[in-house]
Order: C-alpha cells, then sequence, then structure tokens
C-alpha cells in the first residue's frame, strides 16, 4: 500500500468514527451518518482499501477506542444488538466495491447500486444479531431496526454518490474502474 493509499484509508477511519458519533437514539438501533461514509467507501476507493479501513475501523472498535455510536468501543458492542450491523459493513464492503467498479452501468448508477447491496448485507447479519442477542422474531426485528432506517439510509446511499462524483474528480481519481 502507498503512503497516500495509507493516508486515505486513515482519513475515511476518522469519518467512519465522526459519522457514527452523529447519532440519534431510535430504540436498539441508532441513526447515525455511517452509513453514508460506507457507502462513499466503495466509490471513491479501491475495494480493497476500502475493506481494509471498515476492518481497521472495527478493530479499534474492539479494542476499547470510542469509534462506534453513542462513543462507544469495545468487543461488548460488535457482540451487542448492534454489532451485527457494524460486521455486516466489512462483510458487505466486497459486495460494495464489486458493484461500484462494474461497467456493467453507468458510474453513478453502479455507485447507487453497491450502496444499496452494502445496506442489504448489513441489515441482513444485524437483524440476526438483534434477533439473537433480545430474542425477537423477524418481523419485529425488521419493524425496529430496518423499517424505519430504509428511507433515510437510502437517501444517504443517493447523496454519497453525488458526493463521490465530486471527490473523485478532486482527486483526479475514477476509483479503479
Amino acid at each position: 500500500m502507498s503512503n497516500r493509499q495509507i493516508a486515505r484509508c486513515g482519513v475515511c477511519i476518522a469519518l467512519l468514527a465522526v459519522s457514527a458519533w452523529v447519532t440519534v437514539p431510535l430504540g436498539p438501533v441508532p441513526f447515525t451518518l455511517q452509513t453514508f461514509v460506507l457507502a462513499l467507501l466503495p466509490q471513491v476507493m479501491r475495494t480493497r482499501d476500502a475493506l481494509f479501513t471498515v476492518v481497521v475501523y472495527l478493530l479499534l472498535g474492539a479494542v476499547g477506542v470510542p469509534v462506534f455510536s453513542g462513543l462507544q468501543g469495545g468487543v461488548g458492542v460488535l457482540l451487542g444488538p448492534t454489532g451485527g450491523y457494524l460486521l455486516g459493513f466489512a462483510a458487505g464492503m466486497p459486495v460494495a466495491g464489486a458493484i461500484a467498479h462494474t461497467d456493467a452501468l453507468p458510474r453513478r448508477a453502479c455507485g447507487a447500486a453497491g450502496g444499496v447491496a452494502l445496506l442489504a448485507v448489513s441489515y441482513v447479519l444485524g437483524t440476526i444479531q438483534l434477533m439473537n442477542v433480545y430474542a425477537l422474531d423477524a418481523p419485529a426485528a425488521l419493524a425496529v431496526a430496518v423499517v424505519p432506517f430504509v428511507v433515510p439510509d437510502v437517501a444517504k446511499v443517493a447523496l454519497s454518490v453525488g458526493v463521490a462524483e465530486r471527490v473523485n474528480r478532486a482527486l483526479g481519481a475514477t476509483t479503479g474502474r
């Protein structure tokens, strides 16, 4: 990894942390700006770098650095009710990156589709963990932890497409396409 890539990953880790701190509690899963940054990553970075960024972010949180929502950190967060969503970010990043970097559709459509795929993976893993932690059935878990977030998360993905276009233009980057 070049110095430039390492610096970009570091800045993106900081963006993930700050976006997680902007929190509105909505039951067991808080509303944050984190999904905006996560949707942005595969559009402005190579998939490997975006995944590295998310994994390092999760590791920092796991060792206790307060990078998660509500200024939380520690393994307990990853094992708690919202941990599946956090782990879903790492699991979904390769999928989002593969879609964002394909030539099958226009760049903006690929960015949006990649963000939606990232959300889908995170929703699935997060809902499963939430069901296990709180002993909820699927409809109850979806009602409290997915349904209220779909519209705002899709809006954040749409916003990320426009921001990614400007970031890539400013950096003279094509994100590997």
